[in-house]
């Protein structure tokens, strides 16, 4: 008998049948639109919506890789990215953007800081049937290099927007 003991490293998202992935980073101004989003979703969802919704803040830098992960063995069945965008619309504008309307660049590099999240979520999701919107906000500033905590108040202004629409979908209101 053997003492070794069995341990499933799944993450946990891959577990639930809804991922809101966040995308961004706090520390660059109106970057941090969706981790704003994810913390107040955080509070408003009961515990019974938290047993199959899991709320992911990737940063910047991981969504694709968090996006990889996902496989036939997932439960995931429903994707809320939740980002910044530059559609040159007024700063605080919400899009709502799906497989017929989101960007789909070629990625030809190795290179992971050129590898466009759009092209991983359309792959992932019709891989494993997976639905998915990205829900994107008209950023007015990202301060990237420099360290600027807060949101502008246009993109503050519509956290509870993008926060309205994801309890909508999950509630079916």
């Amino acid at each position: 008998m053997s003492n070794e003991q069995e341990f499933d490293l799944t993450p946990s998202y891959l577990l639930k049948e809804t991922l809101i992935l966040a995308c961004g980073n706090i520390l660059f101004a109106d970057d941090g639109f969706s981790v704003h989003v994810i913390e107040k979703l955080q509070d408003l969802l009961t515990d019974e919506e938290k047993e199959h919704i899991a709320l992911v803040d990737a940063g910047a830098g991981a969504p694709q890789q968090v996006l990889t992960l996902i496989d036939e063995s997932s439960k995931v069945k429903n994707i809320t990215v939740v980002d910044v965008i530059d559609y040159g619309l007024e700063p605080g504008t919400i899009e709502i953007l799906t497989k017929e309307n989101l960007p789909n660049p070629e990625h030809t590099k190795v290179d992971s800081h050129d590898w466009p999240l759009s092209t991983t979520l359309n792959r992932i999701c019709t891989e494993n049937n997976i639905k998915y919107k990205v829900i994107g906000c008209q950023a007015k500033y990202v301060s990237e290099p420099d360290v600027v905590l807060e949101l502008c108040e246009e993109v503050e202004n519509a956290v509870d927007d993008a926060v309205n629409i994801i309890l909508s979908d999950i509630r079916g209101n």
